[in-house]
């Protein structure tokens, strides 16, 4: 990157007069793109570039020549946290800029409108330091303010502050957090940073858990948990006791497991909150759910699943009636793509019944029960009271015990499309866990439409993926598995800003679908486990689970350790 010269101040220039000027769009072009600016009022260069009138990368390189700044690359730019502090996180997400390093007594900003006179001069207030500027995709410099804006120090100070006002004034903290009115207690603002930070960084769960002189907050990104910040373990029963009255729990009760449901808000994001209190050696451990209620239930176009296997469970879901299974471990997506297909079959024409526990996400026009085992509220009773409801569709939260397995069969056999979950590893051992539970086998032969089976895999980070060549026990290993033809364009993410140095952002879906043929359930009325997998493998368009992991890792957009770990559980 090339050192860049002092900027005391950007000239008065209009984007679309320079761009006129050295001839890179047309008038005409700048006229629609004015009147789209007014009518949507978004910035001129993004409306530009999404009317295709030149691409992000000419308009960077274009604005870096003009103003002779340089252009950074967010992606590569390893951040410093006190540097990044010295504009306000609600200043940097206004005018879209970061500061970069200190220099010369100046600072180095990266502004996505480098010729916003009126930015430069606030920001310059800010800092109490002369500017020098760069350009950078707006993109990019989103993605990073969610990251270098982490609140990792802030809840440390929080947690530190908390501890000494336990420590100075001797009293129980989780009794008075039961007060009202205590929005500025450290107790308080100290969850609501951990939450913030949670959801700003898409993590799934925070962990709270207490240890014999330490309590640990932990959160879990992708999949993996991730340390968070660890403080003094007297503020653990403070923290625990918010939370249980945030979920309506008995903040007295800290002999027995509890369960309980909030809300948080963030900026405009609704999160419902899924709590689990457990008793331990050394206080309550809670562990909580996050979902994302404002980004609503995903539509199956939108889950990641490759087009074939896409077309093949819609094949199996749009059946009048039948029993469909999505299996896999905890966490591996399955609810999601249940929802997914609800959202899709639900319709004024059909009646939708939900028996969950717990119910995770609310969907207009289903009736959704929960199961409450305090009064026998269990998946069989209501599955029972179902079939008295006219229903067309029943959704099963998880085939648990043999009157549930045998209830959703019958369902299946006379009428209604019934969908559920189990826990089985793939897609042929689910038919045969079935009656392993005491189902009969005529009736899974009658019933079972097909079931898939789905893991999540770390996606390799876009920002720093870089490629990779195959070793020789790799590329033999692909071959044996996916053919000598098949193609290897393998990846590994070098470890950046944006995905926290992992190497991995976000995750994509494996699937493995089967549907029941004559073959397969010849198989199940015989109660042949060797045959019915003999079946399958010889089935025209089923593809194992490993097989399809190891594709996505043969086009990089995993790795082979990842995927392995995904259907092994090893790397």
């Amino acid at each position: 990157m090339t050192e860049p010269a002092a900027v005391p101040r950007p000239r008065k220039a209009r984007l679309g007069d320079l761009l006129l000027e050295h001839k890179v769009i047309s008038k005409e072009q700048l006229e629609t793109a004015l009147a789209d600016q007014r009518k949507s009022g978004r910035r001129l260069g993004r409306v530009l570039v999404e009317n295709g009138y030149l691409t992000e990368d000419a308009l960077l390189d274009f604005l870096s020549r003009q103003l002779r700044i340089p252009y950074v690359d967010l992606r590569r730019y390893t951040f410093v946290p006190e540097v990044v502090r010295l504009i306000p996180e609600a200043y940097a997400r206004r005018f879209r800029a970061v500061a970069l390093r200190e220099e010369d007594g100046a600072v180095l900003v990266g502004l996505a409108d480098p010729i916003d006179i009126f930015a430069h001069d606030e920001i310059e207030r800010l800092v109490q330091r002369p500017l020098k500027l760069a350009v950078v995709k707006e993109g990019d410099l989103l993605k990073a303010l969610d990251v270098v804006y982490r609140r990792t120090e802030e809840i440390s100070g929080l947690a530190a502050e908390l501890e000494q006002e336990l420590s100075a004034y001797d009293i129980d903290l989780g009794a008075s957090a039961a007060a009202e009115g205590i929005a500025d207690a450290p107790v308080v603002k100290l969850l609501q940073t951990i939450f913030e930070d949670a959801i700003q960084v898409n993590a799934s769960d925070i962990h709270i858990e207490p240890d014999e002189s330490a309590v640990r907050v932990r959160f879990r990104i992708d999949g993996e948990l991730r340390m968070q910040t660890t403080a003094d373990r007297k503020i653990a029963q403070a923290l625990v006791s918010r939370l249980k009255l945030m979920a309506s729990l008995d903040i007295s009760e800290r002999r027995l497991p509890q369960d309980g449901r909030c809300q948080v808000r963030f900026r405009d994001t609704v999160i419902d909150v899924r709590l689990s209190t457990v008793p331990v050696a050394h206080g309550e451990s809670v562990a909580m759910r996050l979902l994302n209620q404002s980004s609503g239930i995903l539509e199956l176009d939108r889950l990641g699943m490759p087009a074939d296997v896409l077309k093949r469970f819609r094949a199996l879901i749009h059946q009048p009636y039948g029993l469909v299974l999505v299996t896999g471990p905890t966490g591996s997506g399955k609810t999601t793509t249940l929802y997914g297909a609800l959202k899709e079959l639900n319709a004024t024409s059909v009646k939708v019944l939900t028996v969950e526990d717990p119910v995770e996400y609310r969907l207009a026009g289903v009736n959704q029960v929960q199961v409450n085992p305090k009064i026998d509220l269990s998946f069989a009773r209501v599955l029972r009271a179902f079939l008295r409801q006219d229903p067309d569709i029943i959704l099963i939260g998880e085939m648990r015990d043999t009157e549930t397995v045998e209830i959703g069969l019958r369902a299946a056999m006379t009428g209604h499309l019934v969908l559920s979950t189990l826990h089985t590893h793939d897609a042929v051992s689910s038919a045969l866990r079935l009656m392993d539970m005491g189902a009969e086998p005529y009736l899974v032969a009658a019933s079972l439409r097909g079931v898939m089976a789905q893991r999540l895999v770390r996606r390799v980070c876009e920002s720093c993926a870089e490629p990779v060549a195959p070793t020789a026990a790799e590329k033999t290993f692909f071959e044996a598995e996916l053919g000598a033809d098949a193609p290897l364009a393998l990846k590994r993410g070098r470890g950046c800003t944006f995905c926290q140095h992992t190497g991995f952002r976000g995750r994509i879906g494996v699937y493995e679908i089967l549907e029941i043929d004559e073959a397969l359930m010849f198989a199940l009325q015989k109660r042949d486990p060797e045959a019915f997998q003999r079946a399958a493998l010889n089935a025209p368009h089923y593809r194992r689970l490993r097989a399809e992991a190891l594709a996505q890792a043969a086009s990089g957009a995993t790795t082979l350790e990842e995927a392995l770990r995904a259907v092994y559980g090893t790397g």
